[in-house]
């Protein structure tokens, strides 16, 4: 266990853009950011200069963190990136945006969010399905916003869409702190469909 907390050094974190959302989803973005930056965990992200996203990275700099944001060329031309990063990675598409932020990770959290949040975490959940992402993957159920997504999937393994032990490929938090202690002890093995033809 040691070994593993020790090998972590970078957390993908996906979360909203949105501006409208009520102040406890930014408040624990801001605290999720924080905690990352306090533990010298390099923050990796979709480079947004507002909503969550702006949020978890201005708290983990302001922490003393660095924060890595990956963003299509057009959405910079929009003038929608955050200058303030340590690291702007500038990629052509919004599929090399995803893949190039699970690959700079060895964790990754999901803040509450609309569409393109709830794609990227139910991607890497695929991904993790498939062996082809092996890190751990929390999901920070703030205010409870993700309870019908999780019984979403408890349906999946209830109608036989998913195996059981597919439920075990995420682990899920209601805090921020415990986003972040859960990284370290969300189990990996075992867990990993790497035949899916059966």
């Amino acid at each position: 266990m040691e070994k593993e907390k020790n090998r972590i050094a970078s957390v993908c974190v996906y979360c909203a853009s949105s501006t409208r959302v009520a102040p406890v989803y930014r408040e624990a973005a801001a605290e999720l950011g924080r905690l990352l930056g306090e533990r010298n965990l390099r923050v990796i992200n979709g480079a947004g200069n507002t909503g969550l996203m702006c949020a978890v990275s201005d708290g983990a700099l302001a922490a003393g963190g660095t924060v890595t944001g990956v963003i299509p060329h057009f959405m910079v031309e929009q003038n929608w990136c955050h200058k303030g990063l340590t690291e702007l990675v500038e990629v052509d598409n919004m599929h090399e945006r995803k893949q190039r932020m699970a690959d700079l990770s060895e964790a990754a959290i999901a803040l509450p969010g609309g569409c393109g949040t709830l794609e990227e975490l139910l991607e890497v959940i695929t991904w993790k399905q498939l062996g082809l992402y092996l890190n751990p993957i929390v999901i920070l159920n703030i205010n409870g916003y993700f309870d019908p997504l999780l019984e979403m999937f408890r349906r999946a393994v209830d109608e036989h869409f998913m195996r059981s032990q597919h439920a075990g490929l995420w682990a899920v938090a209601s805090t921020p702190a415990e986003a972040v202690a859960l990284i370290y002890s969300e189990p990996n093995s075992g867990l990993i469909v790497k035949n899916v033809q059966k």
